[in-house]
């Protein structure tokens, strides 16, 4: 949630119909948990004093004889597996895009290892209690392991009651103090001790590294109390706007801050599975109200008091109005009764109801945003399926990113910028061209790795980025190519049905996929996922036969696929050639009917070679072309496309 110097009414009604009770959903345990803490907040030493009492249930048939908490704040000090990966991963060099380049975080490179005792971060365990008994525990890094005196029984509730201390790192990533970018004073994530998922695979322990997170989902209460200077937001719905003097409206109330050097701040947050908030003096606070209840919230500071970079953030502000409606409709309802873009961070990193962005990109806004679907709501575990999170989000980001641009241009059809722009973006479908671009980048280097490598492991920052993003983006462009545009849409939707609030994996999603499309699907699984084999098919030879046409194609790459041969005539008539994969046990739909289509049997795998005959002469064609639409991740185009000259 947000706040400001604005008048806000920021209610807490929150909307679990899709959260709760869905019984077309598959029958996948979750733990739950609920958070109720207790901040206290020195701004001049940078340091914090927590109580937190988890209410933790578990749902799982199993008996839990231990717990892990994560205490990611840790990772900032000298010599954490953070520093050290960091560092042994810049000194891998590579050439890209023409130039030798390290494979640098450059968020990160070696800070680390300089911060001062008063700079690094820490969260410290005072103290634990399960139901009331003082538990043994362990601190190894970011990791709190805890041997419990007790069992917890399968299907029961427990009380953990812990205290705690933690100081905010200087070095920003994600979170921190003192941004040198942005100038926000505290970015406040991964802030307290977390327990950590426990699945149908088991614990999940994993120590901060340097990727992505795993989490419960449940309910948060969290006061913060700090100098009455500060503005607060982030996640959850602020519940007393009124006692604060902060932002409240309502008819014949007055507004009056209380007295004191203090303020606290109380928020609650359900169905959520992690809490982050931000903090700074000079925020600015801009509310936009959507006809279904929807707040969208943006929490800005403009260090330098210039008046573009206002109206940048209040476009951000109208961008969101303005795509939130599309992205209902093509990913599934938003379930929250707002969203908040909050000034911090060292980019833009995704939280439930929130996200923390350090400048208002409208592309970075929106792959935020589009992150409350494939990590908020969908919650696959990250460290184990990066692809889909970071490249089904990127994926969804290049979408909503079209749709506004050209409804911008409907509105606004002589502006020349915005046609440059639009006809830019559509070098391919639902602007994807990057992540293609990546890809082949990626392959071309000898860095790649399967996208079954765990997100911390990976050889290379680069084999990670383009791995994470760009091929879980062309994950589902593809997947439009083998099933149709709009079979694949129809998947999203029913994966989001399915699966949202429940973990699922790759398997759930291919799963989904293939009784939406009635066509199988894990061969494509394994051979884009599991495997680095790459896609090419080319044009082989052209010959004609009584009268009749023949072409032959051939597979050059490893990974088979279904293949579209457009061909077009001289008289300018064109015709589509199918040819499913023999693994698919099905075909696509018709997807331009503008264009006549003839299907033939499908290609089998062990062929290397394969050969059509159409029902015109030779000298009729001019243009054979495999994949007209480039959805193919096709590694070597040239070899695609022929032109005849006659």
């Amino acid at each position: 949630m947000m706040i400001s110097n604005k008048k806000i009414t920021l209610a807490g009604v929150f909307f679990l119909g899709l959260c709760s009770g869905v019984s077309a959903q598959p029958d996948r345990w979750q733990q739950r948990v609920k958070y109720t803490m207790d901040i206290k907040m020195d701004v001049s030493t940078n340091r914090m004093a927590g109580k937190q009492s988890l209410a933790y249930t578990n749902n799982s048939p199993d008996t839990l004889r231990k717990v892990f908490y994560h205490l990611y704040w840790n990772a900032f000090q000298p010599g954490s597996m953070m520093d050290n990966r960091s560092r042994e991963l810049g000194k891998i060099s590579y050439g890209r895009r023409g130039r030798e380049q390290q494979d640098w975080d450059t968020r990160v490179k070696d800070r680390i290892l300089h911060l001062k005792p008063d700079e690094i971060g820490y969260q410290k365990v005072i103290s634990l209690s399960l139901n009331g008994v003082a538990q043994p525990f362990k601190v190894d890094e970011t990791i709190l392991e805890v041997n419990l005196t007790r069992p917890i029984l399968p299907r029961s509730t427990v009380i953990f009651e812990m205290q705690f201390e933690a100081q905010v790192p200087l070095q920003v990533r994600r979170s921190g103090r003192d941004n040198p970018n942005t100038g926000v004073r505290y970015s406040m994530s991964q802030w307290y001790p977390k327990m950590c998922e426990y699945d149908y695979e088991g614990w999940h322990p994993t120590p901060y590294v340097a990727r992505e997170f795993y989490g419960v989902w449940g309910d948060y209460d969290v006061k913060i109390s700090l100098d009455k200077s500060y503005i607060v937001g982030g996640t959850g719905y602020l519940q007393n706007a009124a006692a604060i003097g902060y932002g409240y409206e309502g008819p014949g109330v007055k507004v009056v801050r209380p007295a004191g050097d203090k303020l606290e701040w109380h928020f609650i947050a359900p169905n959520v599975h992690d809490f982050m908030w931000a903090a700074d003096p000079e925020y600015h606070h801009l509310v936009r109200r959507m006809p279904n209840g929807v707040v969208i919230n943006v929490l800005y500071k403009n260090k330098d008091n210039n008046p573009r970079q206002d109206t940048l953030w209040n476009t951000l502000a109208d961008a969101a109005v303005m795509v939130l409606p599309y992205i209902e409709k093509t990913f599934g309802p938003y379930p929250y009764k707002q969203y908040s873009f909050v000034h911090g961070g060292d980019g833009g990193m995704e939280y439930p109801m929130s996200t923390l962005i350090n400048g208002p990109s409208l592309g970075t806004a929106f792959h935020e945003w589009m992150h409350s679907w494939y990590q908020g709501m969908l919650g696959t575990n990250e460290s184990l399926y990066p692809w889909m999170d970071e490249g089904f989000t990127t994926y969804a980001e290049g979408r909503v990113s079209g749709w506004y641009y050209e409804k911008l241009l409907s509105r606004n059809p002589d502006n020349q910028g915005l046609k440059d722009l639009v006809e830019k973006r559509h070098i391919l479908p639902v602007n994807q061209s990057g992540s293609y671009d990546s890809y082949f980048d990626l392959e071309k280097s000898g860095y790649q790795e399967p996208l079954t490598t765990h997100a911390d492991h990976y050889n290379t920052n680069l084999a990670y980025g383009t791995a994470a993003y760009s091929m879980g983006a062309i994950f589902l462009e593809q997947l439009g190519y083998i099933v149709g545009d709009s079979v694949r849409d129809r998947v999203l939707l029913e994966y989001y049905r399915e699966w949202r609030f429940t973990h699922p994996n790759a398997s759930d999603l291919v799963r989904v996929a293939g009784k939406v499309s009635g066509i199988q699907l894990d061969w494509y699984k394994e051979y884009w996922i599991s495997s680095i084999k790459t896609i090419d098919y080319g044009i082989d030879s052209l010959w004609e036969e009584n009268g009749k046409t023949k072409i032959r194609l051939r597979m050059v790459g490893g990974v088979p696929m279904p293949v579209d041969v457009l061909l077009t005539y001289k008289d300018g008539s064109k015709e589509l050639a199918y040819i499913p994969q023999y693994s698919m046990f099905g075909g696509k739909p018709v997807e331009d009917h503008a264009i006549p289509r003839t299907s033939f049997e499908p290609w089998k795998w062990t062929s290397p070679t394969y050969t059509f005959e159409i029902n015109r002469r030779l000298t009729d064609l001019r243009i054979v072309e495999i994949d007209a639409t480039q959805r193919m991740a096709d590694i070597e185009r040239r070899n695609n496309k022929l032109e005849l000259k006659w």
